[in-house]
């Protein structure tokens, strides 16, 4: 009777590790058919309490910071894999590469010890004029990315910002560059600047062709940036500055701009991509940078040389083949920084992860009950 009462009081009183809840009472021999269905609700709140249990360990233990910080992501990482080997090779290639347009070299060679990626129909090395290109695209893709950026923060910015007639104007300068197509306005402009007079080496550089890739691709940044800073301009922090007599423009770059940066960023590398492509578009069409060698000037070259129809592959698949890789690159960094601007984004993941633990917590406790 004695190991009778021991049993029941150490079987009433023992707890499922991880669960934090009881086990579903014994019913009596004999019970109604009614009873089971009580024990299987009795085993379906054990379930529902361990997945709350199991949540609220995952939360505890990830730390009431980690879902501020940007998650470890294999996006960001290959991307910036990516991107900063062809970097290193545009900045290092040209160190190891013969002169560019040296033509001492037979025509139309295939890739071998001497010339790695064989060489053009004028006989320059493919290699020195990959390595020169790529570095001829990161610059005007650099320099257009940052011209539509600081174009696209001053309209969007300080229109999210003031509000009123200003937001207004600068609003409807936005939407009308918005809707002007951009390849078009590009090639007119690009055709117009390159043959006019007075801008001498100016005329035909790769500076020019990223100015005019810039100047004509801030204005989708700009809605992006006004409608963030519509939203910052109404928090606590930003209203107790303008309370205390800060002036504007300290607001804009001490209270709005440091919370941008996220997405600063993210509109700074969608347009280095914009500008890559379009530059390699302009020079395919003959509008691009005569006097500097870029991926889309080999590009060029190829395909007035008939590369495709003599079966020179090798001219003209690895600038397509860095082209591609570069915004394929930018485009998987560009998606990390969405992750960590987007709660959303960046929280979905970790929820999933956390649900799949739960989820197997509780069914593991449905089971032991169900044996009990």
């Amino acid at each position: 009777m004695a190991d009778r009462q021991t049993l029941t009081e150490s079987g009433s009183g023992g707890e499922l590790p991880g669960a934090g809840a009881e086990t579903a009472p014994d019913l009596p021999f004999g019970a109604p058919i009614g009873a089971e269905a009580a024990r299987e609700s009795a085993r379906e709140a054990t379930a529902t309490a361990a997945v709350a249990a199991a949540s609220a360990a995952a939360v505890r233990r990830g730390g009431r910071f980690r879902g501020l910080l940007p998650r470890r992501s294999g996006k960001l990482v290959t991307g910036l894999v990516i991107v900063g080997a062809i970097t290193l090779f545009g900045l290092l290639g040209p160190l190891i590469a013969q002169p560019p347009r040296d033509s001492n070299n037979p025509a139309l060679l295939p890739p071998g010890p001497e010339h790695w990626l064989g060489t053009t129909k004028l006989g320059y090395d493919v290699f020195s004029q990959l390595a020169y290109g790529t570095q001829g695209s990161l610059f005007i893709g650099l320099v257009a990315g940052l011209v539509a950026l600081v174009l696209g923060g001053l309209f969007g910015v300080f229109a999210g910002y003031f509000g009123g007639i200003a937001d207004e104007v600068l609003t409807l300068i936005t939407n009308i560059v918005l809707v002007i197509p951009g390849l078009p306005v590009v090639m007119v402009i690009a055709a117009y600047v390159q043959n006019a007079d007075g801008l001498g080496p100016l005329a035909r550089s790769s500076l020019l062709v990223a100015l005019v890739l810039g100047i004509t691709s801030w204005a989708g940044s700009a809605v992006v940036l006004r409608a963030q800073a519509r939203s910052l301009r109404t928090r606590e922090y930003v209203a107790a500055a303008r309370v205390a007599g800060e002036r504007p423009a300290r607001i804009i770059f001490v209270e709005i701009l440091p919370n941008l940066v996220p997405l600063l960023a993210a509109q700074f590398i969608f347009g280095v991509i914009l500008a890559v492509l379009g530059e390699a578009g302009l020079s395919y069409l003959g509008l691009g940078p005569t006097g500097s060698i870029t991926l889309g000037t080999m590009l060029n070259d190829a395909q007035t040389g008939q590369a495709v129809g003599t079966g020179a592959w090798w001219w003209f698949v690895p600038p397509g083949a860095i082209i591609a890789a570069l915004g394929a690159g930018l485009s998987l960094i560009n998606f990390a920084i969405d992750e960590v601007v987007n709660p959303k984004l960046r929280l979905a993941p970790e929820n999933a992860k956390r649900q799949r633990k739960a989820t197997k917590a509780g069914k593991g406790v449905a089971d032991t009950g169900a044996f009990a």
